[in-house]
């Protein structure tokens, strides 16, 4: 989608959690889980009835994903053999939401950048893989607490959550609905993470980030990038599933079974998500006359290396590099919809005018979501 009116991006934010978990803690807590549990099931194991947990590595973790540490909200509880998940404590219903809590982080550092204030926006989005309870959105709470007139929602969509967040707001903009948009991504991933599977115990983090669009006539900021175009594509897929909700309550199920928490069939998700991608990247560009070597920077989803570095080959030929196409999931893992934003927040000033770039996010759903740039 293309618009007559100039949609710009004025400011960017992001909050990184002061914990830090390395797979080096996380291997050798699941491993000690995983010993134990193969002691106290080894007659069922032996008889067949019971699979062996197999142990895990950090060179399987690193070979396999690229990741090598990630940021959490809270340690505690996630390297206990006994728990193997986070602990919050329960806020009352008058305290600020832990989501609400890290979206404002990240969204004051977003208006700063753009030099903005509660004032100057009147719609908030709040756009991310799980909200921690269904209503009031997270959004109003926020819009509340930062003193912002207007209309605030929530949305999901996993992966794609931040750029479709973004179509939102940009769609609202066109529409002139709004003037003056905050979408924020805060994404409280660990508490869904089964730490007790070898395969996914290691993808996730926490993160919070944060970007501000207007209208170019209102832009005030020194880093700004035009909209030029943005796209959006979804189709159906059982090959990443997160099943928790509220209809556990009626379906006398155990709510918080394995087959409720983030649960992939990886290897599908690479092979079919991957030239999906790209094609999706090509389509794009050329729909603006534009081809994958006419763009400065690619910020992309931060779920695999492996996978953006497929996608890059694709695209260019070769690899690329980090000034091409930064990484960040080695540090963050995979923060679910904010990876392309948080490589965008720290990748992005260097950038000189006339530079095109490109934000991109690609995952479950199946969903792809992108936005065309142009430093101005």
């Amino acid at each position: 989608m293309n618009s007559t009116h100039k949609i710009v991006i004025s400011g960017s934010g992001l909050w990184t959690p002061s914990n830090v978990i390395t797979n080096e803690e996380l291997v050798a807590s699941y491993n000690l889980y995983a010993e134990k549990f193969n002691a106290d099931h080894a007659a069922d194991i032996a008889a067949g009835k019971v699979d062996e947990k197999p142990f895990s590595s950090e060179r399987f973790i690193e070979k396999t994903s690229g990741i090598k540490a990630r940021y959490v909200y809270t340690r505690e509880g996630i390297l206990d053999i006994d728990r193997m998940r986070p602990k919050f404590p329960e806020r009352k219903e008058e305290e600020l939401s832990n989501q609400a809590e890290i979206a404002i982080y990240a969204a004051r550092e977003a208006m700063a950048a753009a030099g903005k204030t509660a004032a100057d926006i009147d719609t908030v989005i709040v756009s991310c893989a799980y909200t921690q309870r269904a209503y009031p959105a997270i959004a109003i709470e926020v819009q509340n607490e930062l003193g912002i007139e207007g209309f605030g929602f929530d949305m999901l969509l996993a992966c794609s959550a931040a750029t479709f967040g973004l179509h939102r707001a940009y769609d609202s903009l066109v529409s002139g609905s709004s003037k003056c948009v905050l979408a924020i991504n805060p994404e409280l991933v660990t508490p869904q993470v089964n730490f007790r599977d070898r395969d996914s115990h290691f993808i996730f983090g926490d993160v919070s980030t944060a970007v501000i669009m207007e209208r170019s006539e209102t832009c005030m900021s020194p880093n700004s990038y035009d909209v030029l175009s943005i796209k959006a594509l979804t189709r159906y897929s059982n090959n990443i599933r997160s099943n928790f909700g509220h209809m556990a309550y009626a379906t006398d199920v155990d709510p918080f079974g394995w087959d409720k928490l983030f649960h992939q069939s990886g290897r599908k998700v690479f092979e079919e998500v991957s030239p999906v991608a790209v094609k999706h990247i090509s389509d794009h560009l050329a729909s603006l006359d534009l081809t994958p070597r006419d763009v400065k920077r690619f910020w992309l989803h931060q779920a695999n290396i492996n996978m953006n570095k497929m996608v890059i080959k694709q695209l260019l030929g070769d690899e690329g590099n980090d000034e091409i196409t930064p990484t960040i999931i080695d540090r963050y893992a995979n923060t679910a919809s904010a990876g392309s934003i948080i490589a965008f927040n720290l990748y992005n000033n260097d950038l000189k005018k006339g530079d095109i770039g490109m934000i991109c996010s690609f995952g479950a759903g199946y969903s792809v979501g992108s936005l065309v740039i142009r430093k101005r």
